[in-house]
């Protein structure tokens, strides 16, 4: 079967401090993050003339409109140590953002599948973290959390 992986990047300026760091981490610092949405999925809409959206898994604009105030709500020109309320690392920014952005996309009800959410903390330092192997790890999606139990 056919499957079709789309990336949007989303950039934002962002300081944070990792207290426990034994480095220079532990001081007060930003950075110009990358952030990268991963969706997928194996159904696209037909293509047929004069049809807006046919021929693909989901609109770039309407990612872009899903993830977008997340990004400007709780990421850009932020202090992330307050907004975030997590100890944030790039791990942790990317798994934070994951959950936000997938439960996003489910509420606009967007064709997709979040396949993984990428964070460049730097041009060389970035991770990736994606929920699908969390769920093959455990078989069952029983501890994503609902949007009402994360602040």
């Amino acid at each position: 079967m056919d499957t079709w992986l789309l990336t949007k990047t989303f950039r934002f300026e962002a300081a944070h401090r990792l207290t426990e760091h034994d480095g220079k981490c532990a001081r007060l610092h930003g950075h110009s993050w990358v952030m990268r949405v991963t969706v997928g999925g194996e159904r696209i809409k037909p293509p047929k003339m004069r049809e807006p959206k046919s021929g693909m898994l989901v609109d770039y604009a309407d990612l872009k409109s899903a993830v977008s105030p997340i990004v400007e709500k709780y990421l850009d020109h932020y202090y992330l140590n307050e907004t975030l309320n997590i100890y944030p690392t790039s791990e942790e920014i990317a798994k934070w953002a994951y959950h936000k952005i997938h439960f996003e996309l489910s509420r606009l009800g967007l064709p997709c599948v979040l396949e993984s959410v990428g964070i460049d903390e730097t041009c060389t330092s970035s991770c990736r973290y994606s929920y699908q192997a969390e769920i093959a790890a455990r078989g069952d999606e029983s501890g994503l959390p609902k949007e009402d139990e994360k602040k």
